[in-house]
């Protein structure tokens, strides 16, 4: 199976800018060329849309008609979370109007956004592929770190020593928790999914009982035995603080545990698995 390389995206924690958003499914089927990165967003859409793919989230804003429904998307690597060269958009099916607006960069938080304009009655199935070279984008520098050797980025950001994953790995866990917005609006959390890439970037998504996931974004700070202790944002970037994941040997996720603020508003998180 292949490694994903996580790209780490800033949404809103509820979202606001989607109308509709949802996690692309891991493609299973081994008939792309190594080396090279492809996502097939298939949707169906009801009269105008704009899509926006970051990473391995899309997240569909409806500009009219009825919100958009994920048809089977699914891609072999999320989409890199910084300029892509070389990167081909094609067509692969559609009703009526589709195209490109925007490559990712730095001002659409590396996004590639799409428009789509059916004007026939009812959904129509709209199929785009988005192809990359994996080897160039992974040889580039990251586009938050420095040309030099200086490590010019803040303290609360910077990963331990000493902390180097091969690979991505990939935590789960099956559980239940509540996420309390300053002691009042509570969400039911359900199952949670951590990813970590080789760059010790994190994302922690929850299944909650209503709405959208909720999902985090951060960098892993330090790993004592199974607790792994993570500085986090949630995804409007406002409220941020320190999240300890506890973590068996099987990768699964025991217990999360979250306090973050920024000042003003407060958000107490507490996940148990069970």
């Amino acid at each position: 199976m292949r490694t994903w390389v996580i790209a780490l995206a800033v949404l809103a924690a509820i979202p606001a800018w989607a109308d509709t958003q949802f996690r692309i499914r891991q493609m299973t089927r081994d008939d792309v060329p190594r080396g090279k990165g492809q996502c097939d967003i298939r949707l169906q859409v009801d009269n105008e849309v704009e899509v926006a793919v970051r990473g391995d989230m899309v997240s569909i804003r409806t500009l009219s008609g009825q919100d958009a429904r994920d048809d089977g998307s699914e891609c072999n690597a999320p989409l890199p979370r910084r300029e892509v060269p070389g990167l081909t958009f094609e067509v692969k099916d559609s009703r009526n109007e589709i195209r490109l607006v925007a490559n990712p960069d730095r001002r659409n938080d590396f996004a590639v956004i799409v428009h789509i304009r059916d004007s026939d009655s009812g959904f129509g199935r709209y199929h785009f592929r988005l192809s990359w070279n994996m080897d160039a984008v992974s040889s580039m520098r990251p586009p938050d770190e420095p040309d030099d050797r200086r490590d010019d980025r803040r303290p609360d950001d910077r990963p331990a020593g000493g902390m180097a994953w091969n690979n991505v790995i990939n935590f789960r866990g099956q559980g239940r928790g509540a996420a309390v917005f300053n002691e009042r609006d509570s969400r039911r959390l359900m199952d949670v999914n951590v990813d970590i890439d080789r760059g010790g970037k994190i994302v922690v998504s929850f299944r909650v009982d209503r709405g959208q996931a909720l999902l985090f974004s951060g960098v892993l700070m330090d790993r004592e035995g199974s607790r792994l202790k993570a500085t986090v944002s949630s995804e409007d970037g406002r409220l941020r603080g320190p999240m300890y994941i506890l973590v068996d040997d099987r990768q699964n996720v025991n217990n999360i545990t979250l306090e973050a603020t920024d000042g003003r508003d407060h958000m107490r998180l507490n996940w148990d698995r069970r």
